[in-house]
């Protein structure tokens, strides 16, 4: 009864921060890598960043030098802190992870249920 549950969107002015939050419940043995990813309205679902186990990160480069990406393997959790945000950056984000559950030992992308940050000018 894997589940990724989100928290941290809202409405912020251009330049703000907002950080995004997305914990893992459930009968899980391991988690892989961990990512954000977001869609914005008539758009593809783009990768915003992701981070391995071992802590590499990936970003897109729309994004780079102004989002960063963390983890907690003790609290089963991904962070995304977002700074110097822009209108363009207003999407669903949406949290995803490779875990592997108990109750099948297979490792499977789950995806988090998307929370929306909306950017005004």
């Amino acid at each position: 009864q894997v589940q990724l549950v989100e928290s941290g969107g809202g409405w912020v002015q251009a330049g703000g921060s907002l950080r995004l939050s997305c914990a893992a419940s459930g009968s899980i043995f391991s988690i892989g890598t961990m990512g954000w990813y977001r869609q914005a309205p008539g758009k593809q679902r783009e990768l915003v960043a992701t981070i391995t186990g071992g802590g590499n990160t990936n970003y897109a480069d729309s994004v780079k030098g102004r989002f960063t990406i963390s983890r907690d393997n003790a609290k089963k959790r991904v962070d995304l802190q977002m700074n110097s945000l822009k209108p363009e950056d207003t999407a669903v984000y949406y949290c995803n992870s490779r875990i592997l559950a108990v109750a099948t030992m297979f490792s499977e992308d789950y995806w988090g249920q998307g929370t929306q940050v909306t950017v005004s000018s």
